[in-house]
Order: structure tokens, then C-alpha cells, then sequence
């Protein structure tokens, strides 16, 4: 009822129709449009009212700042706006698959589309845990058919946003309401070699699930975590590293203490150095 998937009968109210899904959804997403036209509107106007002053303010200084601190969520979002709207050829994205309210799925749509329409190319890192978040895969189908390429792979650290090879954005804590803005040539290209790094080792979303079982009879993602184990990271951290909740996470440990035949946490680690699962190529 809360998505308007259902709807009573005229004749009887104790009676629920379904309504076809795309139905559904388009009822939902015809507001945000509106929405997103509108603020597009307003954010054009904004950037010809600055113009004038960001033209003045360079003339002023000669040079823009290498690394600016930016505090708040306003600010950020500000900051970013201002960097997607006069980006012309290609945005790099690294997102964690976190969870996102849908206020947060809307202010990045409604940064992202206007992007895909002026043929700016969008290339967008998650891990492979997004393949199974229906959030993540619907936001995915706003863009079938622009410029937007989207790849998986096992482990992320953190957000990072790269606009046009000339500014980068990257967080520093977790509650991300503080950010950098990079602008220094150096590290900006820095930043998009490891991205290419990660690019060039990622799974197209298009294709088929990342995860297998190997010989051992240990899948991929338990491969992945047993790494992190015994690097000593916590299941807290594992957990975000790989896009899951905890309990998730705590579940492919027990699997994977099962398989090796372990009665402890700290007998975990030991079978995982003897068992030699982490001689292959990760």
C-alpha cells in the first residue's frame, strides 16, 4: 500500500487489486521529475548569476585553492552541485553500497541526470553486494540508456567523486560531514589512477553473479573476508568494506569456520594461515 502496489476494489473495500509495477512506480517518480526539472531550472539561474563573480574572483586570486575543507552536509552537497554542473566530459564515482534514504537517492539523481543529457560520461564503482540491493539496482534503470557505466568488485574503502580530471572529492570521516575538495593537478590524477586500478579489476553490472564456490568448497566473498581477518580488521569493518550489514557478514564467517572445521574465533585465524586459501590470487 505504502508504493501503491495495491489498491482497493470501487465495489468492495475490503478488497486489493495489484497494480502493475511500472504503473506503480512512474506514479512515484513523476513528483521527482517535476522536482528535479525545477531545481535544474534554479541551479542553471544560479550558475549565470555567480558567473560573473567566479570570472572576477579568479582574475583576483590568479590560482583556485589545491585542498579545500568543506564542513556540513550543505556545503558538500553545494560544493558538488557547483563541480557536476560544470563538468562537460566524464565523472568518476566510487560508491560504497550503503543504504540511502530515498531524500539521498533524489539529490543524486537529480545531480546525475542532467549529466547523461548534456553526454557526459558516468562511470560508478559499487561492490558486489549491490547486485542484490533492489534500491540500488532501480536507481541503476534511470540510466539504461545514457552514457553510464556501472562495475562491481569485492571490497570498497570510500567514497570518492572525480569531475572532468580537474577537481576530486573524497570524505574524512565516516558520518561524511566533512569532505575534501581537491583541485591540485597531482593529486587529482593520482586519484584516477586508483581508480582505473580498481576499474580495470571490476565486474560489469550486466554481467552474471561474481560470487562462486571454489574446489575448497569456500566461495569468493568467504575468500575475501578470511583475507580481512587475518589483516585483523573487526567485523564491523569487514562489513563495510564489502557493502553488507554485519549479521551478513558474521554469517559468512560462521560458514566459513564451519568449512575449515573451526570451534573459535581464534582457532579461525590459525586454520585460515594453515588451510593456504589465501595462496591464491585474490
Amino acid at each position: 500500500m505504502e508504493f501503491a502496489l495495491l489498491h482497493p476494489d470501487p465495489d468492495d473495500p475490503n478488497l486489493l487489486h495489484p497494480v502493475p509495477p511500472s504503473v506503480a512506480l512512474a506514479q512515484r517518480l513523476n513528483p521527482i521529475e517535476r522536482e528535479i526539472t525545477e531545481r535544474r531550472r534554479l541551479s542553471i539561474e544560479l550558475a549565470d548569476a555567480f558567473e560573473p563573480f567566479m570570472a572576477l574572483s579568479a582574475q583576483v586570486t590568479g590560482s583556485t585553492h589545491a585542498i579545500t575543507v568543506l564542513e556540513g552536509l550543505d556545503r558538500i552537497n553545494s560544493a558538488l552541485d557547483l563541480a557536476t554542473s560544470q563538468c562537460r566530459s566524464e565523472m568518476l564515482a566510487v560508491q560504497p553500497s550503503h543504504r540511502h534514504p530515498e531524500r539521498r537517492l533524489i539529490e543524486a539523481l537529480e545531480r546525475d541526470k542532467p549529466l547523461i543529457e548534456r553526454g557526459v560520461r558516468i562511470r560508478t564503482l559499487y561492490q558486489h553486494t549491490a547486485r542484490y540491493s533492489p534500491e540500488r539496482l532501480a536507481w541503476v534503470d534511470n540510466f539504461a540508456d545514457g552514457k553510464a557505466e556501472y562495475r562491481t568488485i569485492d571490497e570498497l574503502v570510500e567514497r570518492l567523486i572525480i569531475c572532468d580530471e580537474t577537481v576530486a572529492f573524497i570524505p574524512t570521516r565516516d558520518d561524511r560531514q566533512v569532505a575534501l575538495e581537491l583541485r591540485h593537478p597531482g593529486l587529482v590524477r593520482y586519484l584516477i589512477k586508483v581508480f582505473e586500478f580498481m576499474w580495470s579489476r571490476a565486474v560489469p553490472l550486466s554481467a552474471g553473479a561474481p560470487y562462486g564456490t571454489a574446489p575448497d568448497g569456500i566461495t569468493d566473498i568467504q575468500h575475501t573476508i578470511a583475507k580481512l581477518l587475518v589483516e585483523g580488521h573487526v567485523d564491523e569493518a569487514i562489513a563495510r568494506r564489502l557493502g553488507m550489514n554485519v549479521r551478513t557478514c558474521r554469517a559468512h564467517i560462521a560458514k566459513l569456520a564451519a568449512a575449515l572445521g573451526s570451534g573459535s574465533r581464534a582457532q579461525l585465524g590459525y586454520l585460515i594461515a594453515q588451510s593456504g586459501i589465501l595462496d591464491k590470487e585474490q
